[in-house]
């Protein structure tokens, strides 16, 4: 693709500057960026546009990025891009530039780590170890394979990319009951249309497994925990998604694969097995 044509001269190939994906790459144009006020105007609208859209989540921060019409939207710990042509459409990863080799993402949330503990602790949330049985597990989707003896509960959003990239590892393990309480980190529509479908489980694989929402039914009105489990989330100090909590009322953050799943459920399973002992 080529950069646009413009009088002042040549301008920067955008997508020899950055990649993230190909969604991205379509909103590269040469202009010069806006005036600052212009431009903090801007990130003010389109802040109180994501408010407004998805009361259910909490937005922090806006930024404008080095692609034109690009914002960097934080909400706690996650961060996406978002186009303030249509935000309603997210975009989950990291942006690099290409040019310098730097991942411009990876160097923010990890200067954030350090802020989000300190926050968990002045709110009051939980950061001791967490019992499954004093979980409310009525309020979670329930999955049992084989025996069902080892046992896990995640906090997944059904807009979460990295959680659906977890769930097929969730699907390879045998003989364990998963707990997976719906949050609406991105917005309270779809874990709705999840919890209130005529086969909620069926629902929650074919739309993490398959992408297909043939199962959910977006008209669909029931009681629902999913504010209840918001507020669980918060006070656990889940502060994005995937969250796994295993049986030693140990805890990891984010996408883990089959291995990491493997020796944790073990580890907890030699740990409740230890304690059980007189």
């Amino acid at each position: 693709m080529m950069a646009t044509t413009d009088p002042r001269g040549p301008q920067p190939h955008c997508p020899r500057r950055l990649f993230a994906a190909a969604v991205l790459s379509a909103l590269c144009t040469g202009l010069a960026p806006l005036p600052s006020l212009a431009a903090h105007a801007d990130e003010t609208k389109l802040l109180d546009a994501l408010r407004k859209a998805h009361p259910g989540t909490r937005f922090t921060e806006v930024s404008r990025t080095d692609i034109q019409g690009l914002y960097e939207v934080w909400m706690n710990g996650n961060v996406a891009y978002v186009a303030s042509a249509n935000p309603r459409y997210f975009v989950f990863g990291r942006l690099f530039d290409t040019q310098t080799m730097r991942d411009i993402t990876g160097p923010k949330l990890a200067q954030r780590a350090p802020e989000q503990e300190g926050q968990l602790q002045s709110d009051n949330v939980s950061t001791v170890p967490v019992s499954l049985d004093q979980l409310p597990l009525a309020d979670a989707l329930k999955t049992v394979r084989g025996s069902g003896q080892r046992r896990i509960a995640v906090f997944s959003d059904p807009n979460c990319v990295y959680c659906k990239q977890l769930e097929p590892e969730l699907a390879g393990l045998d003989n364990v009951t998963i707990y997976t309480f719906l949050v609406p980190f991105q917005g309270e529509a779809r874990p709705v249309s999840i919890w209130c479908a005529a086969d909620r489980d069926r629902a929650w694989r074919q739309w993490m497994l398959q992408a297909d929402a043939s199962g959910l039914d977006p008209a669909a009105r029931c009681a629902h925990p999913i504010a209840r489990n918001l507020d669980l989330a918060r006070r656990l100090g889940v502060q994005g998604t995937p969250t796994l909590f295993y049986a030693d009322g140990t805890r990891t953050d984010g996408y883990v694969g089959r291995s990491v799943l493997e020796a944790r459920l073990a580890a907890a399973g030699q740990a409740t097995h230890a304690e059980k002992q007189p």
